[in-house]
């Protein structure tokens, strides 16, 4: 079976048994200043997870794009990947582990036709400490799913990793962890700030015979070895918690917050343990194979990292992302160029990105719509950023003939790093000059790459220091800003403005847009007085929830370039009560100060600090009230 077919079965089994299905989020979060990316179907979930209502019901479908920059380094392995999509389904306190368990197993084993007897699961072992039980609750579930086929249902607590491996074996159906099996964003629940919710996870894995256990990781196998032989599928996450100063409580509602991933069901679907040979990422393969003359088999790791690369790459594209040295730009180019260096391996040397772009947008471009629109100008942006680092390598060698004396790590990185020229062609470059290496280039250059992956990961258990983002005072005064701002270039501008990203801190908003040119002193005082005149209207701040067809098209309420909505969108006016016509009217999800002159509490104004070019054609401005 397809990627294509498996995604379509899956919103329709779900949306048969009464869930909405509701579109994907951007890849970039909008004004979520914890996550450079969207790693999870959850992570545009949180506030109606904690309790807020859904306007679109109490139990949704969906399949979302995800990136994980994170996993860059562990690409090549046959099931990571850091692009990939994640099919979802949540209950808002309607059904729970009852219900949930059984929907996902029949969906495997009936809709999709997996063999019921290679399914293994894994269930949360308790933590004493913070008074939360080990759930047995799943674990009678599964229990009576398997015995009803006549399965082995055996258990045992295998608690962490390490123990895993001593007292694992594929005669456990059902094993129990602490960390593995407690989901949060902050990784564990040892980790677990205040405000942040988590809870007891049930995962499914699928065992795949072929594979023999590699024991360098352990001496026995078992649900979360590393040796390849389990690929997990999916994880039921019963959200039920929320941890506070006093320690863990019930959330107001149990949810229920299942993920899988789509390419991993794919393989499972067609009994291969190499999610590579699906139908999302197999055509990349096929052509790297044709172009090339090399075989996938003799060349395994080196297509598997263009083809997830790439993949990554064009989708940032599709959601607004253009390649630079900033954030999500940042990382987009390191994908492009890291290809590209791989590509070198295979004796590809001229222009090839036009080819793999098409086919990658080919692969998706009746299941989202989107891309359609933009199919042309993502080509250009691949092909362009091709054209560029090919030239830089030239420049690599050219900037390498000006360093004296011995080669540094510092040398190697700037090398890497500032013009895109790869170590390896580096150190075969000082051989050939007959130059030498500084003793402990190795060190100084893996500090400088460690500080990179830092850099282009996603959120560090540091950012939940004060639990969820955005929930803050001041984050809700720049929420509310950025609104007011947004409308005031607008007028300063023009119409052609439209919101390319934002990110809000408590120390001040990050706004990007679309406009061909630096923005003048002038411009820039323009804006600032519109704003602090606004501000100083006390304007009322109030919202309504719209169709989405009236909302854009009929009320003509702003919204953010790349952004996809669902049947109703929250939209926020902020208006002053003399004045007829709103000067905001704009569709957000929160959060916001109820008055425009909280803004100006301690004296503080609204100020552009500083303005910038993020991408071509895209300008950047950081504003703060001081």
């Amino acid at each position: 079976m397809t990627a294509q077919e498996i995604r379509k079965k899956y919103l329709k089994y779900f949306e048969a048994k009464g869930h909405k299905v509701i579109p994907r989020a951007n890849l970039v979060p909008n004004n979520d200043p914890t996550t450079l990316f969207t790693g999870s179907g959850m992570q545009p979930l949180i506030p109606y997870l904690l309790g807020e209502e859904h306007p679109d019901g109490d139990k949704l479908v969906n399949s979302q794009t995800c990136l994980r920059a994170q996993d860059i380094d562990e690409v090549g392995d046959n099931r990571h990947t850091t692009f990939f999509e994640m099919l979802g389904n949540w209950s808002l306190g309607d059904y729970f582990k009852e219900e949930q368990i059984p929907n996902f197993f029949n969906f495997l084993t009936k809709e999709i036709g997996l063999d019921p007897n290679r399914i293994f699961v894994s269930c949360f072992s308790g933590d004493p400490e913070n008074n939360i039980p080990k759930d047995d609750e799943s674990a009678k579930v599964w229990k009576d799913i398997f015995d009803e086929l006549n399965l082995s249902s055996n258990s045992k607590d295998l608690v962490t990793e390490e123990n895993g491996a001593k007292l694992g074996g594929e005669d456990i159906r059902i094993s129990f962890y602490k960390d593995k099996n407690w989901w949060c964003r902050a990784g564990n629940i040892s980790n677990m700030p205040e405000g942040e919710p988590g809870g007891p996870d049930s995962e499914v894995f699928y065992l795949f015979p072929s594979i023999q256990h590699d024991p360098k990781y352990g001496e026995k196998c078992h649900v979360n070895c590393d040796c390849g032989r389990y690929i997990e599928l999916g994880n039921s996450v019963f959200m039920q918690y929320l941890k506070t100063k006093d320690g863990f409580k019930h959330l107001p509602k149990q949810n229920v917050d299942y993920g899988g991933g789509l390419e991993r069901m794919t393989a499972a679907s067609i009994d291969s343990p190499d999610v590579y040979k699906g139908s999302l990422l197999w055509p990349i393969v096929q052509e790297l194979e044709k172009v090339s003359g090399k075989s996938y088999e003799l060349e395994t790791n080196n297509m598997r990292i263009i083809a997830d690369h790439l993949r990554a790459a064009v989708f940032l594209c599709i959601d607004g992302i253009n390649p630079s040295n900033k954030e999500q730009g940042y990382v987009m180019r390191r994908l492009i160029r890291k290809s590209l260096r791989v590509m070198l391996e295979l004796g590809l040397e001229e222009q090839i990105l036009e080819s793999l772009t098409k086919i990658i947008l080919d692969m998706f471009k009746d299941d989202f719509h989107e891309i359609e629109v933009k199919y042309d100008d993502i080509v250009q942006v691949l092909i362009k950023e091709e054209r560029v680092f090919r030239q830089t390598l030239k420049k690599g060698i050219k900037e390498f003939n000006k360093i004296l004396g011995a080669v540094t790590g510092e040398d190697l990185f700037k090398l890497y790093d500032t013009y895109g020229f790869p170590v390896e062609l580096s150190l075969e470059e000082v051989n050939l000059q007959g130059l030498k290496l500084e003793d402990n280039w190795k060190t100084n250059f893996d500090h400088q790459m460690s500080e990179q992956r830092r850099r282009s990961q996603t959120a560090t258990k540091g950012v939940f220091k004060g639990g969820l983002g955005g929930q803050t005072e001041q984050h809700k005064k720049y929420h509310t800003a950025t609104h007011l701002m947004y409308q005031a270039l607008r007028e300063v501008l023009g119409d052609h403005v439209i919101q390319h990203g934002s990110n809000i801190t408590e120390e001040r908003l990050r706004f990007d847009f679309s406009h061909p040119s630096k923005m003048t002193d002038e411009d820039i005082k323009k804006v600032e007085d519109i704003v602090n005149r606004e501000i100083a209207k006390d304007l009322k701040i109030s919202f309504a929830e719209y169709p989405t067809e009236k909302a854009t098209n009929e009320l003509h309420a702003l919204g953010a370039f790349g952004d996809r909505y669902g049947d109703i969108v929250k939209v926020y006016t902020m208006k002053a009560d003399n004045e007829e016509k709103p000067f905001s009217f704009e569709i957000c999800g929160g959060p916001h100060v109820n008055h425009s002159l909280e803004l100006y509490e301690d004296g503080k104004k609204f100020k552009i600090v500083k303005e910038e070019s993020s991408s071509a054609g895209i300008r950047r401005v950081k504003a703060q009230l001081v």
